[in-house]
């Protein structure tokens, strides 16, 4: 479960930084975007793990908090889990459906997308449309406001998520404080900054 965690967010800043692209250079988005869609390593090798990770991220979730249940069938007579842990270390596997969910809605807007246009339609290559596409995205606000809410959950299931993972593969020593200090930063800064691009994109269209 942790080291499918850390492979999704290796997975995670890469896409972060090509989206961030956008911002700043539309040509810049486009021959990114133009190479991780035709480059045969990623399609062909990278793209099937990564879709391997993703499902086996998420199964071992459930299977974990289904352990947990069964470790202790009669529940507490008196329980305060917020004096021992977080919300977010309480509830991974709520913001984790809602990922979930997130994930099957971005498959199916881009993924799905690119799938059938180049293998069902046969469209030519046509390098200088992936901006416009993305663009054209953020157009509904209540597409927007649906994404930013999914990135924000995002966000709290890292916060416990990444340095956590960490903890559960060994790494625990002089250097887990600042592990856990990078491990909040990077669950502030990348949801936020994706909620970022696409407030960015819906304002400036």
């Amino acid at each position: 479960m942790a080291l499918s965690g850390l492979f999704l967010v290796s997975f995670l800043s890469l896409h972060f930084f090509i989206n961030l692209m956008s911002v700043f250079s539309a040509a810049t988005f486009n021959e990114m975007s133009h190479f991780m869609g035709y480059n045969p390593i990623i399609q062909f090798l990278m793209q099937p793990i990564l879709v391997a990770g993703v499902v086996f991220h998420f199964v071992m979730g459930f299977v974990l908090e289904l352990k947990n249940r069964q470790a202790r069938p009669l529940s507490y007579a008196k329980y305060n889990g917020a004096a021992n842990a977080s919300w977010a270390s309480r509830n991974m596997i709520i913001s984790g459906l809602v990922v979930l969910a997130f994930l099957g809605l971005h498959f199916y807007d881009f993924w799905v997308h690119e799938i059938a246009y180049k293998y069902i339609q046969h469209a030519p290559i046509e390098t200088e449309r992936y901006f416009p596409e993305l663009v054209a995205k953020f157009h509904n606000p209540l597409r927007v406001a649906l994404y930013s809410l999914c990135f924000v959950l995002l966000s709290v299931h890292l916060w416990h998520g990444f340095a956590s993972s960490f903890q559960s593969v060994g790494f625990n020593n002089k250097y887990s404080k600042s592990i856990q200090k990078l491990g909040y930063a990077f669950a502030i800064l990348v949801p936020f900054g994706f909620v970022f691009i696409a407030l960015f994109h819906f304002f400036n269209q």
